[in-house]
């Protein structure tokens, strides 16, 4: 065990360690909606562009602990916040919180349903709750998200890029990949 993940066990963050012992295998995530409490302040906690956690500067090998921060965060008020029935404090996130590492598509036009699974275990399936949305770089480059929860968003990896620029397709005048009865739009800067 490094010394990150010794820190945020004993609790430095608080009732985060506690819920360790109760973090369901099963993808249950705990009802962090409906906890409501006080704002705790900043802790040295990041998530990198890379989609992995840092405490204190440290990197978070410990799978089933990212996983169990993963679950108590939310997005609040345009901040990332790791929540508990007790306390809230805030976390640095450089671009979306997760990574989509899987995706799965079968069916072809508006039938067509794809699934994604990200770095902390997610399962998603794109659709009216799990828009895929397209944003450009600074350099024009075509960068795919999915809405995982409650606000929080994956950013598919490089190989799921090319696996979805596959999948793109024309209507009317719009570019756009088809899932779950939706269809995704890319900006229009992209289609020029």
């Amino acid at each position: 065990m490094d010394e990150a993940d010794d820190r945020a066990g004993r609790g430095d963050v608080g009732g985060l360690a506690a819920l360790v012992a109760r973090a369901a295998p099963d993808g249950r995530r705990p009802p962090v909606e409906r906890w409501n409490p006080p704002f705790c302040g900043d802790i040295d906690m990041a998530i990198d562009r890379e989609g992995r956690w840092h405490y204190m500067g440290s990197p978070i090998g410990r799978e089933a602990l990212v996983r169990l921060f993963a679950g108590v965060l939310r997005l609040e008020d345009g901040r990332y916040v790791l929540v508990t029935p007790v306390e809230k404090v805030g976390i640095r996130v450089a671009d979306v919180p997760f990574l989509a590492v899987e995706m799965h598509a079968e069916g072809d036009g508006a039938a067509r349903r794809i699934t994604f699974r990200t770095n902390v275990g997610d399962l998603v399936e794109a659709g009216p709750d799990h828009a895929i949305r397209f944003a450009l770089d600074e350099r024009g480059g075509l960068v795919p998200y999915v809405h995982v929860r409650a606000g929080l968003e994956a950013r598919l990896t490089r190989p799921l890029l090319h696996e979805i620029a596959d999948l793109v397709e024309t209507r009317g005048d719009d570019l756009g990949v088809f899932a779950g009865g939706v269809f995704h739009r890319l900006p229009a800067e992209a289609s020029a």
